[in-house]
């Protein structure tokens, strides 16, 4: 899923204001932006190797643990790297902030001008 330097990819919640920032400042970035949105966009296994991948952090790392799926269903379970992607595949509603890639590089968004870590 590696995107090319002048493309920006987005993995958001378009239901979340601040989510929503973050795709406005990807788009004062780049003239070419891809953005996709949790539950409209099917993801595979292999997309989502390649994004923790890029990112260099453990899948967990990306879930909102205060969830209430998390804590009645995931919350002081183990899993293997698999189990812990297809958490994130079939639970995209839990992953915490937008994720966005240029390049073969990735960033946790947590704040919208988190993007920005993009340019540099």
């Amino acid at each position: 899923m590696k995107t090319h330097q002048r493309e920006i990819m987005v993995y958001y919640n378009p239901e979340s204001g601040s989510d929503r920032k973050c795709v406005a400042h990807a788009q004062g970035m780049v003239t070419h932006i891809k953005t996709y949105a949790h539950a409209k966009t099917p993801s595979n296994g292999t997309s989502w190797e390649q994004i923790i991948t890029a990112l260099n952090v453990h899948p967990r790392e990306l879930l909102n643990k205060a969830h209430p799926y998390y804590q009645a269903n995931i919350r002081g379970r183990d899993f293997d790297r698999e189990g812990w992607i297809n958490v994130l595949r079939y639970n995209p509603e839990l992953i915490k902030a937008p994720i966005a890639m240029r390049g073969s590089r990735a960033v946790v968004c947590a704040s919208p001008t988190d993007i920005y870590r993009l340019t540099a």
